[in-house]
């Protein structure tokens, strides 16, 4: 077992992990293998690390799908239940068996292989759906029964890649990202046309390079993969029932393309500029329903169609938003349903394109009430009517604006400042005689992180703002994977802090250290900007060992201000070293009597032993011996 040793079967997960919460025991989950797992939080165990590498951790939601189909003796796919775990211990491309079995042991979570060129040892735990689900058979409730399933696991992986079937795909992405409210990290959906373990199959690429992108790349979206492109997932659709390139973003460019290198478009990432923790939505209105317009349809269908219990619809219309304009008796129908107050979105039955004024027969339906949906799909604006109109704290006019606004990036309505050109880039690449796009872009993921930091170091929050106008991302990394946010908790101004987070910066990212924006403000004691961090849904990432090493070499020093910033970041100050040590222990060695009391104080354990059966009494000098002799009763024991 490990600090994240995760064994799912179809309805739980088991988690022992390095987050550091308030301890959960007598939580126990029956594996494939029949063993029971107590939980525990905060408990590191297993072989200890002897990479220098840091790890990448994912969780995989295995809902169903072709992907993880097998063939029977006659050759026809069906699921299996708790086969597919099974199958990838025995893929040498999916699991790296010899590395984790002397890490973890013969049951622990899987592993993938890693080169000399690999930044992150990939961990993944794969929690089974039971049964598995086909996606034509998708409903509301399974879609939040998945966000549910990320919200538990949250803040104990880095990424989460869920593989589904592909039918329904876009509507399962669509609806969770508007569900995973002030999302931090990333949601990849994949599946495939053939099975995964057929000898031919897409189903192989499209999970290892999702994984790789989950355990890398902070891109805080729900998103789906497919072939070669990492899209939004509320701007795809599928578009081909038998090409590996299956799905499209017709009116969103990808955020990633996957090639030798993974290319990542950071400008085009939404970032919410909310300064609030992740959460989920987890009631949807069905009340919903998909119109297309077609010649001769009859007012009668119409109004069928619109009668109650019916909330909201999504009525596609051809071209630009057009309707005929000689059926005064459909406009009169769709009119008498908005005086109702039902919301009608309209949107093109065309792949591509927006729905727009331009033509008398588009504004007849603006008159009549109907609102614009611009470009969006058909399934994000199904799925967005879902939960806009289960927003009770919303009145009707609230709803409508909503349905017209930008909430995850699912429509375009004008053009976003984050698209502007790149004048400065340009004004120096034309100096450097740079001609290409390939350099252009190198040049600008060199230029504005480096004037990011600079204006953070010049406390310049003006600066900020305009380089984001420009074309910033304001969480794109430097070389070393430092972003603005990382330098601002170090220099300690709470100012530019609070003013990169209003901006959508990003406080899950790693840098090449493993250390986020959360772990520089502990390590420079900024308090303010601890409890600002974690108000934005920041968390301890660390291995519980790793955290312990630091509170331990605190304790010995006597620095309670680096004590306090941990327990204020949520660490458990029991949690102990790679010996068994904990702060206690080493601050009452090392006569550190204030460090001691403090540590009584916020219960700390008395009795915990190291590996040599030592507890803090046996090792601590006179002075701190009689503090530990004198507790009241109120520390933890």
């Amino acid at each position: 077992m490990s600090e994240t040793d995760f064994t799912c079967n179809a309805n739980m997960l088991s988690a022992n992990s390095s987050s550091q919460n308030t301890p959960v025991e007598n939580n126990k989950s029956n594996g494939t293998n029949g063993e029971e797992h107590i939980i525990r939080r905060n408990v590191s165990s297993g072989a200890f690390p002897q990479e220098s590498k840091p790890e990448g951790r994912v969780l995989v939601l295995y809902t169903g799908g072709t992907i993880g189909m097998v063939r029977n003796k006659d050759g026809a796919l069906v699921p299996i239940a708790n086969a597919f775990v099974k199958n990838l211990r025995r893929y040498p491309n999916m699991h790296d068996k010899e590395y984790a079995e002397e890490r973890f042991g013969p049951m622990g979570p899987l592993v993938l292989p890693m080169t000399d060129v690999d930044s992150r040892r990939i961990i993944y735990n794969v929690l089974e759906y039971k049964p598995l689900c086909d996606s034509s058979n998708m409903r509301m409730d399974d879609w939040i029964r998945i966000a549910r399933d990320i919200q538990e696991s949250y803040e104990h992986f880095d990424g989460f890649v869920i593989l589904h079937g592909t039918d329904t795909l876009s509507y399962t992405a669509s609806a969770l990202s508007f569900m995973l409210e002030a999302l931090g990290k990333i949601v990849v959906l994949t599946g495939s046309q053939l099975p995964l373990f057929d000898t031919r199959s897409d189903g192989l690429d499209n999970f290892l390079t999702s994984l790789v992108i989950a355990a890398n790349y902070n891109i805080p979206e729900v998103c789906i993969f497919f072939g070669t492109r990492l899209m939004r997932g509320n701007r795809t659709t599928k578009a081909s029932v038998t090409a590996f390139e299956a799905f499209h973003s017709p009116n969103a460019p990808p955020l990633a393309v996957a090639g030798i290198k993974i290319d990542v478009d950071y400008r085009s990432i939404f970032r919410t500029c909310h300064m609030e923790k992740f959460h989920v939505h987890t009631t949807l209105n069905k009340k919903v329903g998909l119109l297309r317009l077609f010649p001769s349809i009859t007012a009668d269908l119409v109004k069928a169609f619109l009668r109650p219990p019916i909330e909201g619809v999504v009525l596609q219309t051809y071209g630009a938003g057009n309707v005929p304009s000689n059926r005064e008796d459909i406009i009169a129908e769709f009119k008498a349903a908005a005086d109702r107050g039902v919301i009608i979105i309209n949107i093109t039955q065309c792949s591509e394109g927006s729905v727009c004024s331009i033509y008398e027969v588009g504004k007849i339906l603006m008159d009549a009430g109907v609102l614009s949906g611009f470009d969006m799909t058909p399934e994000a604006a199904l799925t967005k009517l879902a939960y806009v109109l289960s927003k009770t704290e919303w009145d009707t006019a609230t709803k409508r604006s909503m349905m017209e606004t930008n909430l995850r990036g699912e429509l375009t309505a004008g053009r976003s400042v984050t698209l502007q050109d790149w004048d400065l880039v340009d004004a120096v690449g034309r100096s450097l005689r740079i001609s290409s796009p390939s350099e252009f872009k190198e040049l600008g993921a060199i230029l504005f992180p480096a004037m990011m930091n600079a204006a953070v170091l010049a406390k310049d929050t003006m600066k900020l703002s305009s380089l984001k106008r420009y074309g910033a991302d304001i969480s794109q990394p430097n070389a070393d994977g430092r972003t603005a946010l990382h330098i601002a908790c170090c220099e300690g101004d709470i100012t530019v802090v609070r003013h990169l987070l209003k901006m959508g910066a990003n406080v899950h990212i790693k840098d090449r250290f493993n250390r986020t924006p959360l772990t520089d403000a502990i390590e420079h004691d900024r308090p303010e900007i601890i409890k600002l961090l974690l108000q934005c849904g920041a968390h301890l990432h660390e291995r519980g060992r790793l955290i312990g090493e630091r509170m331990c070499s605190a304790a010995a020093a006597g620095n309670l201000a680096r004590l306090r910033s941990y327990h204020l970041a949520g660490a458990d100050l029991s949690q102990a070293d790679v010996s068994g040590r904990t702060a206690l222990h080493l601050a009452a060695e090392h006569g550190q009597s204030a460090v001691v009391q403090f540590l009584l104080e916020h219960g700390a354990e008395t009795k915990a032993s190291d590996k040599l059966g030592m507890t803090a009494k046996d090792v601590a000098n006179p002075e701190c011996l009689r503090l530990l002799n004198g507790e009241n009763g109120s520390n933890k024991v």
